[in-house]
């Protein structure tokens, strides 16, 4: 009789197995995986020696097969980041030439330092001004994440509303969580109702177009705030108001390899990478770096990243930049991969 506390294989298990073996996985590793995680031994060599025969997983093989040598092109770049220590630089000022010419237009991250120096944020920022000049806002913010492994991807179902005040009040109590964080992903309710603040933010007009009707995206949250690996559909600005993030980063070419399950996300967490359920992150090239007050990170269209708060932290995030940033035209949709 098998026992009661046996781990069930159900259809997530069932997709990390095809992966896997389409991926070229040796089938006795993936069962020691199996069996370490507590399935029973011949169950879970039954249920690989069913997937092996599967008619539907030799056809996904052979579409790899035919989508080779798009990864040998990916390869290429993978090899060319590896001659030399690819690294998250740090520039005070950077010149609107030399950024575009050397970063923007080749797709690498930099630390720009020095361009919020005049900002009134970051010297009038911080959660008594939140609470005493618009805590009577209703503001929209994200919770429950603690209980959903998928909260963003959920995002929706997360959010609610509440005066701007009592939520500053919570993050002053919280300690370290990811329970509750206001994101992006809360921005048509909030860009209106802490209107009042883009006062106390300049135009980067070395980088950005003044005129665009993008004003940019408000994060404000505890410490210990996780936003998953991901990439974004276009070029990212985050310039650093209040506390530290530490973000890592990598690079686009590697994207055959961190496990995009679903849209831009993957689920590899970045606090601690389980290289036995993920193996081929032992091979990806990961960058790390401390993301400070006052400095502003660009985050490249399609490098992945993982951003955890390392203290309180509010963050503003902007795309609305000088040169084309427009590349979700041929983006091949919100699917599952």
């Amino acid at each position: 009789m098998e026992s009661l506390n046996t781990v069930q294989i159900d259809d997530g298990w069932r997709r990390w197995i095809a992966e896997n073996l389409i991926l070229g996985s040796v089938p006795q590793s993936l069962c020691d995986v199996m069996i370490a995680a507590g399935i029973d031994t011949e169950v879970a060599r039954s249920e690989l020696e069913t997937a092996q025969r599967s008619p539907y997983i030799a056809g996904a093989a052979r579409l790899k097969n035919r989508l080779a040598k798009h990864d040998w092109i990916l390869d290429i770049q993978r090899k060319l980041n590896r001659q030399f220590e690819l690294k998250v630089e740090r520039h005070h000022k950077l010149d609107r030439e030399r950024f575009y010419r050397e970063f923007y237009s080749t797709g690498r991250p930099v630390i720009i330092t020095g361009m919020l120096d005049d900002w009134p944020a970051m010297k009038k920022w911080n959660l008594d001004y939140f609470a005493s000049e618009f805590g009577d806002a209703e503001v929209q913010v994200q919770f429950g994440r603690n209980q959903d492994a998928q909260y963003e991807i959920n995002s929706v179902q997360h959010r609610q509303t509440m005066r701007f005040g009592d939520y500053v009040a919570l993050i002053r109590d919280a300690g370290r969580t990811n329970d509750f964080y206001m994101t992006a992903n809360n921005t048509s309710q909030n860009r209106r109702a802490l209107s009042g603040l883009w006062r106390d933010l300049l135009p980067l007009a070395e980088y950005q177009d003044a005129a665009s009707p993008d004003d940019g995206f408000f994060w404000l949250g505890p410490a210990g705030t996780i936003t998953p690996f991901h990439h974004d559909l276009t070029n990212n600005f985050m310039a650093q108001v209040i506390g530290r993030k530490r973000v890592l980063l990598i690079p686009p070419a590697e994207v055959a390899r961190v496990y995009n399950h679903r849209h831009c996300f993957s689920e590899v967490d970045g606090r601690n990478i389980d290289y036995n359920r993920f193996p081929m992150m032992r091979d990806v090239q990961v960058l790390e770096c401390i993301l400070n007050p006052g400095e502003i990170l660009f985050l490249p269209v399609g490098c992945w990243h993982f951003v955890e708060g390392l203290d309180v932290s509010c963050t503003v995030s902007s795309i609305n930049f000088r040169w084309d940033n427009d590349f979700t035209g041929f983006y091949p949709g919100q699917l599952d991969y």
